[in-house]
């Protein structure tokens, strides 16, 4: 197992690219997670908490402490999504570990978004 960990690093430090979009990922996933962290603030108001098309009500509130799962995701998209797009420059190739890491970049701006709207609208609501 060490064996196995210690050549997929290897391969991913002779891809530069590769390793440079990582160490971007992560870092981007770190700077929404310490933005969205400082920006929570403790309310007795009710926040969105996911929308749906089906039902009487379309939006669904819950408690403040749930935009700390917004922290949560941010980082394990980084994390696993890093240790799948090694596993990917193994057996599929660069192109597809590439095109997987921008994907994954584009998921956290997302979700960034999304949690920014949401502590956004804390202050509205």
């Amino acid at each position: 197992m060490k064996k196995t960990i210690k050549e997929s690093l290897k391969q991913l430090i002779a891809d530069r690219y590769l390793l440079f979009m990582v160490v971007l990922m992560l870092f981007l996933a770190l700077l929404a997670s310490v933005i969205l962290g400082f920006s929570i603030h403790s309310s007795e108001r009710l926040l969105v908490s996911h929308y749906s098309a089906f039902g009487i009500t379309q939006f669904y509130f819950d408690k403040w402490f749930y935009t700390f799962v917004f922290i949560a995701f941010e980082l394990c998209v980084a994390i696993l999504n890093s240790i799948i797009s090694i596993k990917l420059l193994i057996t599929k190739g660069r192109p597809v570990a590439i095109m997987f890491i921008w994907f994954s970049i584009g998921i956290i701006l997302i979700g960034f978004a999304t949690a920014s709207k949401i502590l956004g609208l804390q202050t509205l609501l």
